[in-house]
């Protein structure tokens, strides 16, 4: 059997981590890609998601931007963790917006990473940003081959 490519693997990885992701599933996610250490997702802002402001919980936008952070630094098949985050808010996100999270590899080396990711609405503008850091379980795979 030939070796994947790293875009296949990053495919494997999207395939089977959605398939037990009931977070990304139950908040109607989408992912649009899962390229060697990126990741882009989307989801619709839902009256269900509104805080008492009537704009949409900054905890929903950062498992947005969590979930996406996930895939990308899993992309590469080995078990990978958050060791933390941080996030900042730009603007509000309102019902029916479609937040976009965008995945970035900022550094991969040994166990640890960092990735950025940016969410916008579909307008363009940035809703907010976010830094997580990795750690990877070397010697496991992040799905099964």
């Amino acid at each position: 059997m030939s070796e994947l490519t790293p875009q296949q693997t990053a495919d494997l990885v999207r395939v089977g981590m959605l398939a037990n992701d009931n977070v990304t599933l139950g908040f109607g996610m989408q992912i649009h890609e899962v390229t060697p250490g990126g990741a882009v997702l989307s989801m619709t802002v839902r009256e269900d998601m509104l805080n008492g402001h009537k704009t949409c919980h900054g905890g929903l936008i950062s498992t947005l931007a969590d979930s996406t952070f996930a895939f990308a630094c899993n992309s590469y098949n080995e078990l990978t963790v958050a060791s933390g985050f941080s996030v900042d808010f730009m603007a509000p996100a309102r019902a029916g917006d479609v937040l976009t999270a965008r995945a970035t590899e900022v550094s991969r080396a040994g166990r640890t990473g960092v990735y950025d990711v940016e969410v916008s609405n579909q307008n363009g503008e940035r809703i907010a940003v976010f830094r997580g850091r990795s750690y990877t379980l070397k010697g496991k795979p992040a799905v099964a081959g």
